[in-house]
């Protein structure tokens, strides 16, 4: 564990005086998800790991961006707690920093938030090789515009990550998983009434013919929706599957897409492989460049697929103009993962 911060900061004025596009890697366990390919220069994060502050009894911990997130979970565990956002740890390579730059959260997400929402703060070294603090280390001590936000799904093209700061939750006392055989359509339509009610539910897929809900929280409070819910009790390994990208959903060499979208969006048949996030996400197969968006939903090409062309919606000029200008602000040269987040940016 060691603090790579200036070194890190050296690296990127270099490549500031040479004008030379830097590629920004921890576990380098994303490159061939979420977004386009980059090719440039490697700068090396994980060896900059390492927890800096942890607080049990605020529910805080800060450490360093290069930091597994399987270390970050070990450390918890011993306090009984765990990151809210329920991160794929991708057989350990994750780190905290990337997990942040692609904003990535498992199946509790609609319920216990993104990790966007966890942040509370971030250090990271932007395009003039300036070492920045956004945001706070305890929750009281956040004001103002949350910058630390903004780098939540930019693909590490506003900086680099060196720290991060976030909020953590206790361990759910008990946990339950619920199925039921039912088509894609009735699981659309159970999932968003369940949502509604006041009940420790913290995961709702429907994969293969079968409705999944999962009851985290108190035991008695879990116990008693279970029985109200009825159905049959499964094994939990459905959501390890989902977080960590280990279910058959995910393999092959086809294109896989991501719908995120409302979760009363009407099924899409022929394309629709797995629904998860109580009906947020659809993932979706085959001929997508046709399909009719409905209305606040985008699509994204998650996995798979030609990468070197977009892999996201378009953005109308307006959205393009306040990416440029957020672009500019934090990386005037244009030196951090140059294409990976659009190919115009």
């Amino acid at each position: 564990m060691a603090d790579r911060t200036e070194a890190l900061r050296e690296a990127v004025a270099a490549a500031c005086a040479d004008a030379s596009p830097l590629y920004i890697r921890g576990g380098d366990s994303k490159r061939k998800l979420i977004g386009r390919d980059c090719e440039a220069t490697p700068l090396d994060i994980g060896g900059h790991s390492g927890i800096i502050d942890y607080q049990p009894d605020e529910l805080v911990l800060s450490a360093r961006a290069g930091t597994p997130l399987v270390a970050l979970a070990d450390a918890l565990a011993e306090y009984g707690q765990t990151l809210p956002f329920e991160p794929p740890q991708l057989q350990g390579s994750a780190t905290l920093g990337g997990t942040l730059a692609c904003n990535l959260s498992g199946p509790a997400r609609p319920w216990l938030g993104s990790i966007r929402d966890a942040v509370l703060g971030v250090q990271l070294i932007n395009g003039r090789a300036q070492t920045l603090d956004f945001g706070g280390k305890v929750m009281k001590n956040v004001a103002g515009y949350d910058v630390s936000r903004l780098q939540a799904g930019a693909l590490g093209t506003l900086g680099v990550i060196t720290a991060v700061h976030c909020k953590v939750l206790p361990l759910p006392a008990a946990t339950l998983t619920l199925a039921y055989d039912m088509p894609a359509a009735a699981a659309i339509s159970t999932m968003c009434t369940r949502a509604l009610e006041s009940r420790p539910l913290t995961g709702a897929c429907w994969l293969e013919g079968r409705l999944y809900l999962r009851l985290a929280g108190a035991e008695n409070a879990v116990r008693h929706t279970a029985s109200l819910w009825g159905g049959e009790q499964v094994d939990d390994s459905i959501w390890a599957q989902l977080r960590e990208l280990q279910h058959p959903l995910f393999e092959g060499g086809e294109p896989l897409w991501r719908l995120s979208c409302a979760p009363n969006t009407p099924h899409i048949a022929q394309l629709t492989r797995a629904i998860d996030w109580g009906g947020a996400v659809r993932w979706l197969q085959g001929d997508v460049r046709t399909l009719n968006l409905p209305a606040g939903a985008h699509l994204t090409l998650f996995q798979g697929g030609d990468r070197s062309s977009e892999v996201r919606g378009r953005l109308d000029p307006v959205q393009q103009q306040l990416q440029r200008r957020i672009k500019q602000a934090f990386d005037p040269a244009g030196i951090f993962n140059p294409g990976r987040l659009y190919s115009w940016i």
